[in-house]
């Protein structure tokens, strides 16, 4: 937002795929296979309510603006859903709770104004966190964060930007580097790159990235068309979805 010269990012030319030895393959592709199997397990039913256009579309700007590469947007998209999964469960646990032993309900519009109130926040929070997870030498400090905060009229202390880091990681019980999609094109393009292939996979790594913003960006038609596709129903039930 300033106009300071950006760091240049890896090229696709630094990439290199069909160098890895045939058993480290099938070692990460049951590694994968095991995780996805679990994260298909554990999904909830409110999973892709927290990937509005509009918010991705945030993350994936904010990470460009900060010279984060394609890993970190997606891997903050991630995060956040997921965060934001779990406080919709604990607001729905504490309302239950409070039925069933008759106590005095809190203030639904409260609390509703006060995740409104950290949504931008926690967005942060989570585009930080994953930055800290890449391999990149950017990491974003925490004097950036609050810059970029002030600059939109949220003033926040370096004391509340650390809670903030913690109440996700806490709320995640620190598991906050899982595969992201982009890990699973990568290590299929690595497959291909071994094997060999007519596309350079370079080529095809820079075509899938272009791919997974619009899967990311359009989530919720981009999922309603491939699962009438699967089950050959133009109308799935909400069971099947």
């Amino acid at each position: 937002m300033n106009g300071r010269v950006r760091p240049k990012l890896a090229s696709l030319s630094d990439f290199q795929f069909g160098a890895v030895a045939t058993e480290t393959i099938e070692d990460v592709l049951l590694h994968l296979a095991q995780q996805n199997e679990q994260a298909v397990q554990e999904a909830a039913g409110r999973m892709g309510s927290f990937r509005e256009t509009r918010i991705v579309e945030f993350v994936f700007l904010l990470s460009e603006q900060w010279c984060l590469e394609k890993s970190v947007s997606y891997q903050a998209v991630e995060i956040l859903e997921r965060f934001m999964v779990k406080q919709a469960e604990n607001i729905c646990r504490q309302a239950t709770t409070q039925l069933r032993e008759k106590t005095e309900p809190q203030n639904w519009r409260a609390l509703k104004e006060q995740l409104f109130n950290k949504f931008i926040l926690r967005l942060v929070s989570c585009v930080q966190l994953a930055s800290k997870l890449s391999f990149h030498y950017k990491i974003i400090s925490n004097i950036t964060v609050l810059n970029f905060l002030q600059a939109l009229g949220y003033i926040h202390t370096k004391e509340e930007l650390l809670e903030s880091e913690l109440d996700v990681l806490k709320s995640l019980n620190f598991q906050i580097n899982l595969p992201t999609p982009l890990a699973y094109v990568e290590m299929l393009l690595e497959v291909l790159g071994y094997n060999g292939c007519s596309v350079p996979a370079t080529r095809l790594h820079a075509t899938c990235l272009t791919l997974l913003d619009l899967v990311y960006l359009l989530h919720e038609p981009v999922y309603e068309s491939l699962l009438r596709a699967s089950i050959e129903n133009s109308t799935p039930s909400q069971l099947q979805g």
